[in-house]
């Protein structure tokens, strides 16, 4: 490199580009995961979340998502549970994506039995245990899950790194 600096403008262009996602990942009152079924695949379960708008930080993100997906008011603080950071895939997704994956807390039966989904988004929700989960997920799904499972009951935070 000459030493010579670059207007930020054209310094971005230089660097790695990537997209985000947030979200909040509930349990309920029996510690079984909450997932909703996204209507772009019968294999997709995820929890209330989405994609970044422009000027956006994750938590309002995940807090967005989350009442525009099932209908709850999250009022809750921001405790980061995981970071996932999904290399780029060619012509499929041409840029890294990184999640930023929050703790949604325990939900009563009442606050799952009213949840509203958006049905151009998702066809249905369902809540098991962890070993339950893993007959009904993709593989690399359900490896998210157990590490975001896993460190919400050990008090840490999860890094994970998938293509």
């Amino acid at each position: 490199m000459s030493g010579a600096w670059l207007p930020p403008g054209e310094y971005v262009k230089t660097i790695a580009q990537a997209t985000s996602y947030a979200c909040l990942y509930f349990t309920d009152t029996g510690g079984r995961p909450v997932q909703l079924r996204a209507t772009y695949s019968t294999e997709a379960w995820q929890w209330p979340g989405g994609n970044m708008d422009p000027g956006e930080t994750p938590w309002q993100c995940a807090v967005r998502e989350c009442l525009e997906e099932t209908g709850i008011a999250f009022g809750g603080e921001p405790k980061l549970l995981g970071t996932h950071f999904i290399r780029h895939r060619g012509e499929e997704w041409p840029a890294n994506h990184i999640g930023f994956i929050f703790d949604g807390g325990t939900l009563t039966d009442e606050q799952i039995g009213g949840i509203v989904l958006d049905p151009a988004e998702h066809t249905g929700f369902r809540v098991h245990t962890v070993a339950e989960w893993e007959s009904v997920m993709t593989p690399r799904n359900f490896a998210r899950l157990k590490e975001i499972d896993s460190a919400r009951r050990a008090g840490t935070v999860a890094y994970m790194e998938t293509r």
